[in-house]
């Protein structure tokens, strides 16, 4: 873990746009609640909606690893990837309800219980642009998985059970700050204090991510 903040596996990090991209996109709640009106419960949806995100391209990584050493690998995945789709997706839909929640007590409407394509619809609808940040972390996701996964070979370094498991720590991060906005919001009568909490939990993550992937790089080439 001490190479990790290494200054210089640090700089190297940072010194690719992308790193500086992911940054950005960690960083981006800062800026949605300052303009553009965000409340905790949309931040909460960002959060969720992002999981699911992950969660497809967890998919799509299993897959490749399954097929590192020959395409016939795939045929494993015909029973993995509908087990993985059912747990991890009730997993995101039990979090879904309890978010819908959330941002209800938030906003001070009433909570109804939806349909997982409902709490899609309403976590889209729950804040300015939120569609457009989305699909941006869709086309980052997306872009990390062809240029490191792919084309750098992490696939070749990983397991589908490594794979299938990594997408639950980042629900594990919005639990905790699910609850942390939900004691604040009952301690203070203002949520805000644990979304902001959520958001610095998350940066955190997401850097410590992003120097974790370039040590991995780093240590892959001195292999090679």
């Amino acid at each position: 873990m001490r190479a990790l903040f290494d200054p210089s596996t640090l700089a190297r990090t940072y010194r690719d746009p992308v790193a500086v991209a992911i940054l950005a996109v960690d960083l981006f709640p800062v800026y949605a609640v300052l303009t553009l009106g965000w409340g905790a419960g949309a931040l909460v949806f960002l959060y969720w909606l992002e999981n699911l995100v992950v969660g497809g391209f967890a998919l799509a990584r299993m897959l490749a690893a399954a097929m590192k050493e020959h395409p016939i690998g795939a045929i494993g995945m015909l029973f993995i990837a509908p087990f993985f789709i059912f747990h991890y997706g009730m997993f995101a839909f039990v979090h879904g309800i309890f978010v819908n929640t959330f941002a209800s007590m938030g906003s001070g409407g009433s909570s109804d219980f939806l349909s997982p394509f409902g709490l899609v619809r309403a976590a889209l609808n729950s804040a300015a642009h939120m569609p457009l940040f989305i699909w941006a972390i869709i086309v980052l996701q997306g872009f990390l998985f062809v240029r490191d996964f792919i084309l750098r070979g992490e696939y070749r370094e990983t397991t589908v059970q490594k794979e299938m498991m990594a997408p639950y720590a980042r629900v594990l991060v919005l639990h905790i700050g699910l609850f942390a906005g939900m004691g604040a919001m009952i301690v203070f009568g203002e949520p805000m204090f644990g979304i902001l909490g959520l958001i610095g939990l998350r940066a955190v993550w997401g850097a410590v991510m992003t120097v974790q992937r370039r040590y991995n790089l780093d240590h892959a080439a001195q292999k090679s």
